[in-house]
């Protein structure tokens, strides 16, 4: 990698449309090591591969899809106005997604289509960066406005049972990546997806947890039933601002119910964990929930 300003460039090695920069400080801790993957890949205990092309695409042959001729739309609904910013940010109840359907390789459209967006890539100017006292983390080097994607949460898709298996293995001292996005799927039906970024992953790994976070995260479909975990901006982003997220998926603080990390009960969730250190939360919120969040169901 090349050395440019204090940065190296490029994190991602070219397989980003940007370059992903790297604070360099003689006095930050060791950069860990692992492979750069901008898409998620097929992981233990994962029956479908990421890559694979399993859903159909419209036959529209305009340069940007429209609702009254669309059948990716009229089947999904339209997620993006004619900029590609989300249009609904309002997250949804008891800690369950529905999922962004996007326009795929089999469809006709442009490859402008306003409704093809997370499957284009980072196009934004973010810099991996050491923090005081919270590891590395991500910050924007440029502005970024309410609705915006701003990257991929990307690494090995996982079964349940190896998620467990990776969990349970972990040390006090070692970083939990692994997300679950459960979505509803159906009458009664919620399906789980398992995505871990410690040895393959993007950017994404190096966001950290805040109960007061700038991102939230939503399941979007492209090419593949395998959802993306797509990262979008809650609010309006200044330059320079650390890019967070809530690791139980919520947003705004409102926390999923499966993910038992209020304030009020931090302390009596911290001995429900058959022996596992809880770890503290240092994200500063006003409203800060004392511990980060543990997916118990992964453990039970």
């Amino acid at each position: 990698m090349n050395v440019c300003d204090g940065h190296v460039v490029d994190l991602s090695n070219g397989l980003e449309s940007f370059p992903v920069l790297i604070q360099q400080n003689s006095d930050v801790q060791t950069f860990p090591s692992f492979q750069y993957s901008p898409d998620n890949v097929k992981g233990p205990g994962c029956t479908v591969d990421p890559s694979e092309v399993t859903l159909p695409g419209c036959s529209c042959r305009s340069l940007s899809c429209f609702t009254v001729s669309c059948s990716c739309l009229q089947t999904h609904g339209q997620a993006y106005d004619n900029t590609g910013t989300l249009l609904n940010i309002t997250r949804t109840d008891a800690g369950y997604c529905s999922p962004v359907f996007e326009c795929n390789v089999l469809c006709t459209c442009s490859d402008t289509c306003s409704n093809r967006v997370v499957q284009r890539g980072l196009r934004l100017r973010l810099e991996v960066y050491s923090t005081r006292n919270r590891g590395w983390g991500v910050r924007t080097l440029e502005p970024i406005p309410r609705g915006t994607f701003v990257c991929e949460y990307a690494g090995e898709v996982i079964s349940f049972e190896e998620a467990r298996r990776r969990q349970l293995a972990q040390g006090s001292k070692e970083n939990n990546y692994i997300i679950a996005i459960r979505e509803h799927a159906g009458t009664g039906s919620i399906t789980e997806t398992f995505v871990d970024p410690a040895l393959v992953g993007n950017i994404g790994r190096f966001l950290n947890h805040s109960c007061l976070p700038n991102l939230f995260m939503l399941p979007v479909r492209v090419h593949s039933v395998v959802p993306r975990l797509a990262l979008f901006a809650g609010r309006d982003i200044d330059a320079q601002e650390e890019l967070t997220f809530d690791y139980s998926g919520g947003y705004s603080n409102q926390l999923p119910v499966q993910l038992l990390s209020t304030q009020s009960d931090a302390a009596i969730q911290a001995s429900r964990t058959d022996g596992l250190q809880r770890k503290e939360c240092h994200c500063g919120a006003k409203s800060c929930a004392q511990f980060l969040p543990l997916d118990l169901s992964i453990l039970n």
